[in-house]
């Protein structure tokens, strides 16, 4: 594989980072500045990471990001429509969407913000004595992996009442979200501004839900479903699970293969349909299905709670691939962001 293609073989994240590591300090600082917490914490990983970085290698890069903009700033584009095609590139339908409505509202959070930069245990601690609505606007706020690590610090009988809250959420009020702001600020120092909101909504909760442990996943589910089955079973068709696998096409498939540790892959193949089954073996080469099949054969039965556990860590490296933009996954299963 020569520079060139290694270029272009290279996910969203590493390209980012590349690009970010071409320009001088001082404008890289201010294309962080307006990068979520997390996105800077992502592209910050693959910065340190990168190595042996060709000449070439960079040029491409930059010659990928030049047709782009060449691409996307023709006459007759509106500036709009180019950064919605940009941000639906980079981050997907759901987040672009959600990214685009707080540009063109102003929206600056910064007591709000500051928690994106937190421990999840020191967040659990700041908001687990306030109202449970107040707990729902904070974590639909949040990241969903962020906010699926504050749910399991928080007191367990708490987890399904917030998580339905943050499902029949309708969006916030301004002078809600200014106040709750301000009360974060007050925290933080931070300044405050006024802003509209889309939070919540039975896909926030799912995109939670989605990244919490199995054992946890299972008993919270039961919980809303009891509650309120009709709810219940909103959130679940939003879940990703470990079936959606057979909407990712088989590019896709073989990249998420190579991030899968063969014993990983194996237990989660102890429970897994036949159709999943065949999806996977169908996207490795003759030799490593042949062994794959030996090897699910001679394995004796395992537990259940092993199974989950390795779907649920393929499923997080999938939502990883998605969200760096190195794979797309189809249907319900789009939750991630």
């Amino acid at each position: 594989m020569n520079d060139r293609n290694k270029a272009e073989a290279r996910n969203g994240t590493d390209r980012a980072a590349i690009l970010l590591l071409t320009l001088g300090e001082n404008e890289a600082a201010q294309i962080l500045r307006h990068m979520s917490a997390r996105d800077v914490q992502r592209v910050g990983a693959a910065m340190a990471k990168l190595s042996d970085v060709s000449r070439e290698e960079v040029t491409g890069v930059l010659n990928e990001f030049g047709s782009d903009i060449e691409r996307h700033t023709s006459v007759g584009v509106g500036t709009d429509e180019f950064l919605r095609r940009v941000l639906v590139n980079a981050l997907g339908e759901d987040k672009a969407n959600n990214v685009i409505e707080r540009i063109h509202v102003g929206r600056s959070s910064k007591g709000l913000e500051t928690l994106k930069w937190m421990d999840a245990r020191a967040v659990a601690e700041l908001i687990r004595m306030e109202h449970p609505q107040i707990i729902a606007i904070v974590l639909a706020y949040l990241d969903p992996d962020q906010s699926a690590e504050v749910i399991a610090c928080l007191p367990a009988n708490t987890r399904s009442e917030i998580l339905m809250r943050i499902a029949t959420l309708d969006g916030v009020q301004p002078s809600a979200l200014t106040e709750l702001d301000d009360v974060m600020e007050k925290a933080f120092a931070g300044k405050t501004a006024a802003r509209t909101s889309v939070l919540g909504g039975a896909k926030a909760a799912a995109n939670i839900i989605n990244h919490l442990e199995p054992s946890m996943e299972g008993t919270v589910m039961e919980q809303i479903n009891t509650s309120d089955e009709v709810l219940g079973a909103r959130i679940q068709d939003l879940i990703f699970v470990f079936d959606n696998l057979l909407e990712i096409d088989d590019r896709g498939m073989q990249e998420l293969l190579r991030q899968v540790q063969s014993d990983q892959l194996l237990l989660a193949l102890k429970g897994a349909d036949e159709g999943i089954k065949d999806k996977i073996l169908k996207n490795m080469s003759q030799r490593a299905a042949e062994m794959l099949r030996d090897d699910l054969e001679a394995r004796g039965p395992v537990r259940l709670s092993e199974v989950e556990a390795a779907q649920k860590g393929i499923l997080q490296v999938a939502r990883k691939l998605a969200e760096s933009g190195a794979i797309s996954l189809g249907g319900k299963g789009e939750t991630y962001v």
